[in-house]
């Protein structure tokens, strides 16, 4: 199981050599706000409404005395815009009274945080941080119990169980890889088995579409290197347009 554990990872890290966060952000507090907001909706949507939340409130001070109603209204398009916008409140009121308005970089710390998980923790610290982690979102854990790589459905059981297949150096990337192909071939209803790139490392192959040609009218998002949900994708990010040449 190991062995071709790591062939699958081997495998979705050539097919998605541009594996990336697809929320937009700019700073560890933005990412931070980014990833609550992200729950229940898309990334998508996050990236839409984020440019008006942030210019409103670029730091925790000005978020954490923010009118609520205000707020609710910026986040609305992200759903569960109240309980959203409490745990934001509570988010930036903690950064600014216990950690001095910054995004504290232990996980220790980050989960003391209103609606802050491990799975949210670990997105900061991989991708703000560069602190390697698994994020166990609801992609990751239909994938890895697809692949009998666990048989657990609690995701700190599961992030425990995948961390000992690989590497450290490695869980922040498996986790883009393994989100980025649950969002685009390996559906939750209906998998795109005959589009798969680990197929023929997949035991449980079959489970959806095996016919090629039908398999690929499936596919969802981008199968190329390009920017995917992100609205502002970073410079260097594989992919971008190159900036257009000066005129002489």
């Amino acid at each position: 199981m190991v062995r071709r554990a790591r062939r699958i990872n081997r495998v979705l890290a050539e097919t998605y050599y541009y594996a990336h966060p697809e929320l937009d952000f700019e700073n560890s507090f933005q990412l931070l706000i980014a990833t609550v907001l992200s729950a229940q909706t898309t990334d998508l949507r996050v990236n839409q409404t984020t440019p008006a939340l942030f210019a409103a409130y670029p730091t925790p001070e000005d978020l954490a005395v923010a009118d609520p109603a205000e707020l609710e209204e910026l986040i609305r398009p992200t759903g569960f815009f109240r309980s959203k916008a409490k745990a934001l409140l509570g988010i930036a009121t903690a950064l600014r009274d216990r950690y001095d308005s910054e995004v504290p970089g232990r996980i220790e710390d980050l989960v003391t945080l209103p609606g802050v998980g491990r799975k949210t923790a670990h997105v900061v610290l991989g991708n703000a941080f560069g602190r390697p982690g698994i994020t166990v979102d609801t992609h990751f854990q239909r994938l890895v119990r697809r692949w009998k790589w666990t048989e657990q459905t609690d995701p700190e059981k599961i992030e425990a169980e995948v961390a000992e297949i690989f590497p450290k150096k490695e869980w922040t990337m498996l986790s883009h890889r393994v989100i980025f192909h649950g969002r685009r071939i390996c559906h939750s209803r209906r998998p795109a088995c005959g589009a798969c790139p680990v197929a023929h490392l997949c035991p449980s192959f079959g489970e959806g579409e095996t016919d090629p040609e039908k398999a690929r009218k499936l596919l969802k998002y981008e199968m190329g290197g390009k920017p995917g949900q992100r609205l502002k994708p970073p410079p260097d990010y594989p992919g971008t347009p190159a900036a257009p040449a000066p005129a002489n």
